[in-house]
């Protein structure tokens, strides 16, 4: 397998597939979509609500706050999770620009 030249492309291309990437196991949906839902921090209950071991929870709990869309917080033993709304924000933002591309209407096929 070839090693990636991220180098040859824009810092908008690389951020963009690295958030997709990031975005691109169900499991995290899943804990975004609780900790929307929730709209508070969310202190060790991941396990029972997604249904996957706590090492699996913790590694997608990483990718997620590596990209800087949650934040978390020690509270005792445990870390809380919540939303940085903010990065969340520039998240949508990202996604919008590629995403609000309009494709010809012309056949190519």
């Amino acid at each position: 397998m070839g090693v990636t030249k991220s180098e040859i492309f824009t810092d908008y291309q690389n951020k963009l597939a690295l958030a997709a990437r990031v975005l691109g196991h169900p499991a995290r949906i899943a804990i975004l979509q609780h900790l929307f839902k929730t709209d508070s921090c969310v202190c060790g209950d991941l396990v029972g609500v997604i249904g996957l071991a706590q090492p699996t929870i913790s590694q997608h709990l990483k990718e997620l706050k590596n990209l800087g869309i949650i934040k978390g917080n020690i509270d005792g033993t445990r870390v809380c999770y919540c939303i940085d709304t903010q990065k969340w924000e520039e998240l949508k933002e990202l996604f919008a620009g590629f995403l609000n591309q309009t494709a010809s209407d012309k056949s190519c096929c």
